[in-house]
């Protein structure tokens, strides 16, 4: 793992959280876009050398509304930039890591993605990011 890719942030309503981290950081999000797929619009903050990633749901059934509903806004995972996912995946595995997708999946910020589960992770869900080239 090279570095914190980004931090996720779970919200119940993005335009209002946009307001409260543009205040925070003193500029708006960089991005902003939908992930049909997985059921959630994000907006991407710069802080410096890091990033903030905000998430709300736009289905009931998605793991963010699921996510907020049992524990409600705030830290939802932690996601570090890797160079060869598939490797590092099947590193991981080996090391006794459960992988919650094993075909990758298109994420937001133009990466392929892959999640931890947090059960092997100390509570942590674990995102593991590869730009798309």
């Amino acid at each position: 793992m090279n570095k914190i890719e980004h931090i996720g942030i779970a919200v119940k309503d993005l335009k209002a959280s946009n307001v409260i981290f543009e205040k925070l950081f003193g500029q708006p999000p960089y991005k902003e876009e939908e992930v049909e797929s997985e059921g959630v619009k994000t907006s991407f903050f710069m802080n410096g050398p890091n990033k903030i990633e905000l998430l709300e749901a736009t289905k009931e059934d998605s793991p963010i509304a699921k996510f907020i509903e049992k524990k409600g806004e705030g830290i939802h995972h932690i996601a570090f930039d890797v160079t060869d996912i598939v490797a590092e995946i099947e590193r991981l595995k080996s090391e006794g890591f459960v992988v919650l997708n094993e075909q990758l999946k298109k994420g937001a910020d133009n990466k392929l993605v892959a999640f931890l589960h947090p059960k092997t992770t100390n509570g942590v869900l674990v995102e593991l990011c590869q730009e798309i080239n």
